[in-house]
């Protein structure tokens, strides 16, 4: 490599044959407001809901983005300013993925210098969602533009380089339409190696301190506590670094909750940055900014904070817990529209905190933000009940906001609301259900109905949503995510409508807390999850479903979240008096259920359920397909509310990533499950071109009273709960970076996993339980894609790859292939 060259005084990284060119310079991130021309959507909604994208046509943002791009030309920015780094770390992808409301278009500049040992042409992939240009020493070569929303696309392209170094900067865009994919991966084809070079002043011990710091950001611990947040490195820097931290609130708040430039020392691998209790409760995203010299680089990370690990005790009466929950959520609330209708409710005329928050239910309204429809239904509620309470001139406006409103598809728009989702869909009808019984006799604008018109052509569309959800059950199935959602829409119906609609609401709001309390273990709502983030697994007690178990059930948490929580409290609707059975076993009963859910079974749910663990699977399903945010099995313990594990084949790179899915929450390869008892199987298999070659499991860093990895067994005791996660391969604890403590890996494209848990008690359940493991057996043939559990007393248990699982040799055939969970009771196994 020359080294006269004025090009190369930064840092410099080697890529090999299949690597990608991950060092890149960046400009700041443009966005602009594109919305196109309304027009009316093709009607796509068949009330057949599946979990993934759904193709929903050519919206009228994307039509005005390609009207555009058959036309213009880019030109080369070259004099933009250095951001951020982004430097070779977990990502292989220069990933920007993030959600947008509004349609914004989107556009970012990439820099690097790429110095091969010959002049000549090279070869390289290039992989994108959305769409880009690349120049090579100012001459453009390649412009690839796809925008296939949410899909990526490749090419191969040839590039010119020169010995001496050539400049590449690449033009990174894409039409952000709510949740939006966008990267790009330039990767190595030529058998060659090149050195990589960040462009500018930029010292290599610069850039090695921020990658080492970016890599492996984590917060100390499962959660923050009464200790506060510190944040934890690998290993010490040999400069100081300033770390700008900012912490964001939790869902819809608008503004930071803590900013704070902060100095990591030379020498230091934490970085203590706020004590206890100046973070409220919530799962939050922590914005950082690493800088040293010349250099920047950012990081984004999640961080829950909870201040009581013991769950709060309500009172033996559902209306007493109810109101307890109503003055919570008045005083605590986030700045969502749920938390106004608490303060209408309770004649609490706070109007500093009411204005506001009902302004910017407004405002996302009256933009029509994706989401409005979940905060149009408790505005709809407010107005119905408390309309004279509310300032008048918001209510002068909140009445215009609701006659000017897009309900549905066939009302024009160029807006980017998802209309397509079992949930949304719902929320869609409501809003247009309830906004037409209220204004009747008004002419709504966009739709150029009259209100009553509106009410029937919702009751109508409401006729068709219950129809697949009671026939299917829910393709969002136990979402902690999601139920609250589901909530906004049946608990509006059942409080505000009548007749038949409203019957349906009442006994399906039935099905989703018997399907609750069979899920929810230590006041944690938890198991397999149709969809799933981040949040719902690793911060169960935080989730907006929590307060409800606390509610239905007795004891839980209650938090900030008011997305539906602030109805079920006002409602007259009542659950199920008999659900406590289910939600807390008493110590010498156990349970298994067993139920399917989402069109075409797309789950067939089985559960395992002791007064200490609880074992949860979809089994059967779409074994080798391409996975979304499907939480397809998952283990959670009474004794914490941090106590969980899980085990899935990661979606993405990053640890910290948003994708869906994404490195924890669901799954990039589906596998096989099944499940008898209190065992699960599982087989992966990922492909022979698999970009992410293991599987892994999740076990909580916090809760866990005893933890072993022995081979090919993880042993894991919280409290009187126990499980052992068993693998085909040797399992590897990860040492360093964000899984540290908490990921345990398995190579191998094709891999087995099993779960058993137990109920143990006593100092020696867990050196018993070792004991029983020495005893087990764990077979797994990988060219036939099957595996075999055998233990002591207990029926033999084979997953096979193509015929699902055999007890004993006799093929086993799902018990209950209907929506309605059916629950048979059962002795704990205990250790």
């Amino acid at each position: 490599m020359k080294q006269d060259s004025p090009m190369l005084d930064g840092a410099t990284f080697a890529v090999a044959r299949g690597d990608s060119i991950t060092a890149w310079a960046l400009s700041p991130v443009s966005e602009r407001y594109y919305p196109g021309e309304p027009s009316l959507a093709e009607d796509r909604v068949n009330y057949r809901f599946i979990n993934g994208f759904v193709d929903v046509g050519t919206l009228p943002c994307r039509v005005a983005l390609f009207r555009e791009l058959a036309t213009r030309r880019p030109v080369l920015e070259s004099d933009w300013p250095v951001e951020s780094l982004h430097l070779p770390g977990a990502n292989r992808r220069v990933a920007f993925s993030r959600f947008r409301h509004r349609p914004t278009r989107l556009a970012r500049w990439c820099r690097t210098i790429l110095v091969p040992q010959a002049d000549g042409d090279y070869r390289f992939d290039i992989v994108t969602c959305g769409g880009v240009h690349v120049w090579v020493d100012g001459q453009l070569l390649a412009a690839f533009e796809p925008y296939t929303r949410n899909v990526e696309q490749r090419r191969e392209i040839s590039l010119p380089l020169r010995e001496a170094g050539s400049e590449v900067i690449i033009l990174t865009e894409e039409m952000a339409e709510r949740d939006t994919n966008w990267y790009f991966e330039l990767s190595l084809v030529s058998a060659v190696t090149l050195q990589v070079m960040l462009p500018g002043a930029v010292a290599p011990a610069d850039g090695a301190a921020l990658k080492t710091l970016a890599d492996s950001v984590r917060p100390a611990g499962e959660f923050v506590g009464a200790e506060g947040l510190t944040l934890v490195f690998d290993r010490p820097v040999a400069e100081p670094v300033a770390v700008r931290v900012t912490v964001q609130p939790t869902s819809h708040a608008e503004g930071a909750i803590l900013q704070s430039t902060l100095e990591l020392p030379a020498g230091a691998t934490k970085l203590p940055v706020c004590a206890g209790g100046v973070l409220p409760d919530g799962y939050h995203q922590v914005d950082l900014v690493f800088s040293a010299g010349a250099a920047r680089v950012t990081r984004k990370i999640g961080c829950a904070v909870l201040a009581q690990t013991t769950p709060t005790v309500l009172g033996a009466d559902l209306d007493q817990r109810k109101r307890l929950a109503l003055d919570h959520v008045a005083s605590h609330g986030e700045m969502r529209m749920g938390t106004a209708l608490a303060l209408l409710a309770t004649g609490q005329q706070d109007e500093a905190r009411l204005r506001p928050i009902i302004e910017l239910t407004l405002d996302a309204i009256e933009e029509r933000r994706d989401c409005s429809d979940f905060v149009m239904v408790p505005l709809l509620w407010a107005l119905m009940r408390h309309g004279e309470q509310m300032p008048a001139d918001l209510a002068a406006r909140a009445r215009r906001a609701v006659l000017d409103y897009r309900y549905w598809v066939d009302e024009p728009g160029n807006d980017v609301m998802w209309f397509w989702s079992e949930n949304h869909v719902l929320c869609f009808h409501v809003s247009q259900l309830l906004a037409g019984q209220w204004l009747g006799a008004e002419r709504f604008s966009t739709s150029g109905r009259l209100g009553a018109e509106q009410a029937e052509l919702a009751k109508m569309r409401l006729g068709k949503w219950f129809d697949a959800v009671e026939r299917d059950g829910l393709a969002e199935w136990n979402s902690a995510a999601y139920y609250p959602i589901d909530f906004i829409g049946l608990l509006a119906l059942a409080e505000l409508s009548d007749g038949a609609v409203a019957d349906r609401a009442r006994a399906l709001l039935d099905r989703l807390f018997t399907m609750i309390a069979l899920h929810t273990l230590g006041g944690v709502p938890a198991g397999s999850m149709g969809r799933a983030y981040d949040k719902e697994l690793r911060a169960g007690p935080l989730t907006e479903l929590a307060p409800f178990a606390a509610v239905a059930f007795g004891r839980g948490w209650l938090n900030a979240g008011v997305a539906a929580l602030p109805q079920f409290l006002l409602a007259t609707y009542a659950p199920p008096a008999d659900l406590l059975r289910y939600a807390e076993p008493a110590g010498d009963a156990a349970f298994e259920a067993h139920y399917v859910q989402g069109h075409d079974e797309a789950a067939r749910l089985a559960l395992y359920k002791s007064a200490h663990v609880q074992l949860s699977a979809t089994v059967d399903g779409r074994p080798g397909a391409s996975g979304h945010q499907q939480h397809i099995m998952d283990v959670r313990f009474a004794s914490h509310p941090f106590a969980r594990a899980w085990i899935n084949h990661p979606g993405e790179d990053d640890p910290w990533g948003q994708n869906r899915p994404s490195y924890w929450a669901g799954n990039g390869v589906l596998p096989r499950v099944g499940q008898a008892g209190n065992a699960t199987l599982m087989l992966y298999d990922l492909g022979e071109t698999a970009r992410i070659p293991f599987t892994h499991a999740y076990l909580s860093s916090e809760g866990i009273d005893e933890t072993l990895v022995d081979g090919h067994w993880l042993i894991a005791r919280s409290g009187e709960g126990l499980v052992a996660l068993g693998a085909s391969g040797p399992i590897a604890a990860v040492t360093q970076g964000p899984g540290a403590g908490r990921e345990y890996r398995v190579t191998g494209t094709r891999s087995a996993w099993v779960a058993i848990v137990a109920d143990g008690t006593g100092p020696d359940a867990f050196a018993a339980f070792r004991r029983y493991l020495a005893g087990v057996e764990l077979g797994f043939d990988a060219a036939a894609m099957a595996v075999t559990l055998r233990r002591p007393d207990q029926p033999v248990l084979a997953l096979d790859w193509h015929n699902g699982l055999a007890v004993d040799g006799v093929v086993a055939e799902f018990p209950n292939r209907t929506v309605v969970p059916r629950v048979v009771g059962t002795r704990p196994f205990r250790i």
